[in-house]
């Protein structure tokens, strides 16, 4: 559905069925899984979940609809731009791979392979100190944290690769963030199945990422005793210097927001409120 920006009036409805990426075969209701604007030129890339199919969809003229069908990966869900805006990197969970496509050209890149399921998010671009620009995922099904190349110019022959790969608190996770100013990277682990780690971040110091991380337990610093708190979604301020993360609970337990110094990783605030219901 496309949308005036003011008023939220439906301008334009286009359905998604049609065959998948690898089978051909025809699905009657694949899903739209993700939705993000291009820098470069007027147009939404959609993801289309089942099908594995990214869609460019030209809004620049609404009447005569221009959309391009770009093959990616079957089970696409969530993504997030390289660190120059021109990238799409997009995560086919189920298939184990991020897609990686090119806004300008509108092209596919290339299919990387990852660990078991990639959750990124938006996913975090930080530069490797050995390996310059890079683009990183943490997993579902997997305790991994992969490192993929983004600098095809000066680092071209680390490029759409994984050049690195971490070991975090455990499978489970949906988020990792960091921030142009931080020297932290932050990875949530909230569907893991052990109490303690579902209630932890893990942080890793950029300039020596394999040196280890440290376990932050997010619940244990809220304060919550009762329910199963799970520790989601770090989430820096504009000025990168605070990390807000929230905690899930159950919907008759409390819940809340647990606002980090990023540079001592220290508690600055709990926030927590009757209204704030994450179940």
């Amino acid at each position: 559905v496309i949308t005036d920006g003011q008023t939220l009036e439906p301008l334009r409805i286009e359905g998604t069925r049609g065959m998948d990426v690898d089978t051909h075969e025809y699905h009657p209701e694949p899903r739209v899984a993700a939705i993000i604007a291009s820098h470069e030129k007027p147009e939404f890339l959609v993801n289309i979940k089942e099908a594995g199919k990214i869609l460019a969809v030209d809004y620049s003229d609404i009447e005569n609809l221009k959309v391009t069908s770009i093959n990616a990966a079957k089970f696409l869900h969530d993504g997030g731009w390289d660190r120059t805006h021109r990238y799409f990197m997009s995560a086919a969970n189920k298939s184990d791979i991020i897609s990686v496509v090119d806004s300008k050209t509108t092209k596919l890149v290339k299919n990387v392979k990852v660990g078991k399921i990639p959750h990124p998010g938006r996913g975090a671009n930080f530069t490797h100190p050995k390996y310059g620009p890079v683009w990183a995922t943490s997993h579902l099904g997997d305790d991994t944290i992969a490192m993929i190349g983004t600098d095809p110019v000066k680092h071209k022959q680390h490029a759409w690769k994984v050049v690195d790969n971490l070991t975090g608190l455990g499978g489970g996770s949906l988020f990792i963030k960091t921030h142009p100013k931080s020297k932290n990277l932050w990875v949530d682990a909230p569907l893991n199945p052990d109490t303690e780690t579902y209630g932890s971040v893990a942080v890793f110091d950029i300039n020596n990422l394999h040196k280890g991380f440290k376990t932050i337990n997010v619940v244990k610093d809220a304060g919550l005793t009762k329910g199963a708190s799970r520790a989601v979604q770090p989430e820096y301020n504009a000025a990168g210097d605070e990390v807000w993360i929230s905690i899930w609970n159950g919907e008759t337990e409390t819940s809340a927001i647990v606002v980090y110094d990023d540079k001592t990783r220290k508690v600055k605030n709990v926030i927590k409120d009757k209204r704030l219901i994450t179940a």
